[in-house]
């Protein structure tokens, strides 16, 4: 890539624009500061690299700070198509033929797909909320919904208040530890559990990757913990899959930096977290947050026991677990927010909402930065296929609206001349929340 970028400057005398797309984004990351390294470690392109080559970083659908949705993949090998899956037809899932034996295989997939790793969610609790917090409180699942050209009376006729939700708990075993007040949930720490061996069959091995090594008592931790944040959820993820995060923690980190002068961020693992690592030196670049908004997005979970069986998997999401009506937050044990089906607002539009916002020690030279959202609407008839304004996180590809910010940015504008930001969602007001040290 690095040789394309430097050969189309070259021969056209223009820099470039590029154009990631969700995961790409944080690969796109890492590739500016590959590019920027001494050899042999990086590319050995100086650090003005970026500067001489990169007009603009039009980041589409990017999960910049991780998802919800994948610590659900590699805890249980299920995320929302599942839950609603088991709810439609109870029972049919958890038979051989048709259930926990394909979720066994995928689970084992997933876990040796180590680019996995690099979506579990960035910044922790500072970012993503604690027992009694999170940035997202009082969203509302249907207003969200409700497009812009409706009336405000409709959307308020609509309205449910989501106040009691907290998005902070990413994992709750039950409903009820999901809403009651940390003081009340008595928890029993399961870090140093002891574990121990719960299948005898040898043949498990080949199915469990994992969780063969946890047997009842480690299961039983873990239930007993009763509910995960975004910090305990990489503890989580370390005791019931620490091969895994062995092999990920040595390409991917989930922290914030504490001072970015630290010799050890000059390590690769480093350079897809925007929390650990500093935007180019190219203060004439810009880096835009271009995702859809409006769509339910999978943000947290309520979790039960699954049945004791040889060779199953553990834990399971909670599908009895409902907010009693059509319009509530939380369906089929999971509680969603504002986004586009699959990146959750807070970490497509974080960084650029605040985090690289003006000179900040993430973003020391001022790269200006852009926020365009494309509030969803779905396609008006079936000549439209999957809609020329969807905001899916797909879909979205296909949106004239976003396809001509992009042909306007790759003929010359820039983002002041697109209009600036263009928000449907509560991102500005959520970012303002999050107390990081900029």
């Amino acid at each position: 890539m690095k040789s394309n970028i430097e050969l189309m400057v070259a021969t056209s005398g223009e820099k470039v624009v590029v154009i990631p797309h969700s995961m790409g984004t944080l690969y796109f990351m890492h590739f500016m500061k590959w590019a920027e390294a001494p050899q042999p470690l990086g590319g050995g392109g100086g650090p003005n690299w970026c500067a001489k080559h990169i007009k603009a970083v039009m980041n589409i659908g990017g999960p910049l700070l991780g998802l919800p949705k994948i610590v659900a993949g590699l805890f249980s090998a299920e995320a929302k198509d599942i839950a609603v899956a088991r709810a439609a037809a109870p029972g049919v899932l958890d038979k051989d033929i048709f259930g926990f034996q394909t979720l066994q295989h995928a689970m084992k997939m997933t876990r040796t797909w180590d680019s996995t790793m690099s979506l579990i969610p960035k910044g922790g609790d500072t970012i993503w909320g604690t027992l009694d917090w999170a940035p997202e409180a009082g969203h509302d699942c249907v207003a969200s919904k409700v497009n812009n050209n409706e009336s405000q009376t409709s959307g308020q006729n609509m309205k449910q208040s989501s106040n009691s939700i907290n998005y902070g708990r990413i994992i709750s075993f039950g409903k009820d530890v999901a809403s009651l007040p940390s003081s009340k949930i008595n928890s029993v720490d399961f870090r140093g559990s002891v574990k121990g061996y719960n299948c005898a069959n040898s043949s498990c091995r080949d199915v469990w990757n994992e969780y063969h090594d946890m047997g009842i008592e480690g299961v039983k931790a873990v239930e007993d913990y009763k509910v995960f944040s975004a910090d305990s959820v990489l503890d989580l993820l370390q005791f019931v899959a620490p091969r895994m995060m062995r092999r990920g923690g040595a390409h991917y980190s989930y922290g914030i930096a504490d001072n970015l002068d630290d010799k050890k961020y000059q390590h690769y693992r480093y350079w897809s977290n925007p929390l650990e690592t500093r935007l180019p030196k190219a203060p004439e670049m810009e880096m835009f947050a271009m995702y859809g908004v409006g769509l339910d997005t999978e943000r947290a979970y309520i979790y039960k026991s699954s049945p004791a069986a040889e060779c199953h998997i553990p834990f399971q999401i909670d599908t009895s677990a409902d907010g009693g009506n059509e319009q509530s937050c939380l369906r089929s044990g999971v509680y969603s927010v504002d986004g586009d089906e699959t990146v959750p607002t807070l970490s497509a539009g974080f960084m650029c909402a605040k985090g690289w916002r003006g000179k900040t020690r993430f973003n020391p030279w001022g790269i200006k930065t852009y926020i365009r959202e494309y509030n969803h609407a779905p396609p008006a008839t079936l000549l439209e296929g999957r809609g020329t304004q969807s905001g899916a996180h797909v879909d979205i590809m296909g949106n004239f609206a976003l396809i001509e910010d992009i042909i306007r940015v790759a003929a010359g504008s820039d983002g002041k001349e697109l209009g600036g930001d263009r928000v449907y969602s509560d991102i500005f007001k959520w970012s303002q929340r999050i107390n990081l040290q900029l």
